[in-house]
């Protein structure tokens, strides 16, 4: 019952509630960051959603877009601002996909919605995490965020929708709230600590430790 109806009205409502509650800091954070970039505040991006369908994630920007002498963006860590190190580190970047909950595309709890070029490299196991919803927050955003493996972060992820309730839900936004006000597990450059997915599972193919229609990695 949760899982094929009450989650998306919860979701629904909300999201309504939150936009209406933080439109105060919406609206400073997005005049503040127009300043900052002296223009868009916002970062859309591709993102797989349920059945794997493709939305447009809506986030606030924390990078600038600053390049090398050869036209190639520069390192996250070095594209940031001090305003978007602050947003990120409380994860207010994260306020905008309020509106990606309300359109349908997310959930305030699921997987999160990894880049689309990572599609082709899931396991069967690891592409149950595209039978629900993405969510904002997770299980694998409570319990390690980008200090994790992709192992331990596709684990949690499966282990969320094999298990998904409402008790679970609670339990996750408590502890989300705990890390965004303690800054904890929150890296500057979110792939300062994890290898691209991609070039991760490519080493694994490579190396015969991986079959795109096995069940599961082999050790």
């Amino acid at each position: 019952m949760y899982k094929n109806g009450l989650k998306r009205s919860l979701d629904f409502l909300i999201a309504l509630f939150g936009i209406i509650l933080l439109s105060p800091f919406f609206i400073v954070i997005t005049i503040a960051l127009w300043i900052d970039f002296q223009g868009n505040p916002f970062f859309r991006q591709d993102r797989p959603g349920k059945n794997e369908k493709i939305f447009n994630i809506l986030k606030f920007k924390t990078m600038n877009d600053k390049k090398d002498d050869d036209g190639n963006l520069l390192p996250d860590n070095q594209r940031i601002t001090k305003m978007g190190r602050l947003i990120r580190k409380t994860s207010l970047d994260e306020i905008p996909q309020l509106f990606n909950i309300l359109m349908g595309d997310m959930s305030l709890v699921g997987p999160r919605p990894l880049r689309t070029f990572y599609l082709p490299y899931y396991n069967e196991v690891e592409k149950l995490r595209h039978t629900v919803r993405p969510g904002i927050t997770g299980l694998a955003q409570i319990s390690g965020r980008n200090y994790l493996t992709w192992e331990e972060r596709f684990g949690m992820d499966v282990e969320y929708v094999r298990n998904m309730s409402l008790s679970m839900d609670f339990k996750i936004l408590v502890e989300t709230f705990k890390k965004a006000v303690t800054g904890k597990d929150v890296a500057e450059d979110p792939d300062a600590f994890i290898e691209h997915f991609d070039s991760y599972r490519k080493k694994q193919m490579s190396e015969g430790i991986f079959s795109s229609n096995q069940d599961q990695v082999v050790e």
